[in-house]
C-alpha cells in the first residue's frame, strides 16, 4: 500500500486483473512493478498458468526485478510449448525493457488482437 499525498485513504501500489480470452489467460496490470509488488505479481504469475497474455498498459514503474519474473516467465513458457505475449508496453514505464535489450527479444504487441493472432 502506498499513501497518498492528499492523506486519504491508502491505494494499493499495484493492480491486477485477469480474464480468459481464447482460453488464454490475460492479465490487466496497473501500478508499480518493483520490489515491493514483487511477491504479489510472481503469485499471480504462477496462477495464472502457462499461456498467458501480460497487459502492460498500465504499468507507472517497472524494475529490473519485475523483469526478471517476466523473462522467466516467458523462458518458462517457451520450453513447454506454451503461448507468450506482452501487450501495451511503453518505453517510458518500462525503460529497463530497452536498456536490457529484451525488448528486442520479448513478444512485445501493440494490442490484444494482434497478440492473438500472433501466438495462435
Amino acid at each position: 500500500m502506498t499513501m497518498p499525498e492528499n492523506g486519504g485513504e491508502p491505494v494499493a501500489a499495484l493492480s491486477l486483473t485477469s480474464s480468459t480470452v481464447d482460453e488464454i489467460t490475460v492479465v490487466k496490470v496497473d501500478g508499480v512493478l518493483d520490489a515491493t509488488t514483487r511477491e504479489q505479481f510472481a503469485d499471480c504469475l504462477v496462477m495464472a498458468g502457462s499461456d498467458l497474455i501480460l497487459d502492460l498498459a498500465g504499468v507507472t514503474f517497472m524494475d529490473s526485478r519485475a523483469l526478471g519474473l517476466i523473462v522467466h516467465h516467458w523462458q518458462t513458457s517457451l520450453a513447454s510449448g506454451a503461448k507468450f505475449a506482452l501487450i501495451g508496453v511503453e518505453y517510458s514505464k518500462s525503460k529497463v525493457m530497452w536498456i536490457t535489450g529484451l525488448a528486442q527479444r520479448l513478444p512485445l504487441y501493440d494490442t490484444l488482437d494482434d497478440a492473438l493472432a500472433a501466438i495462435k
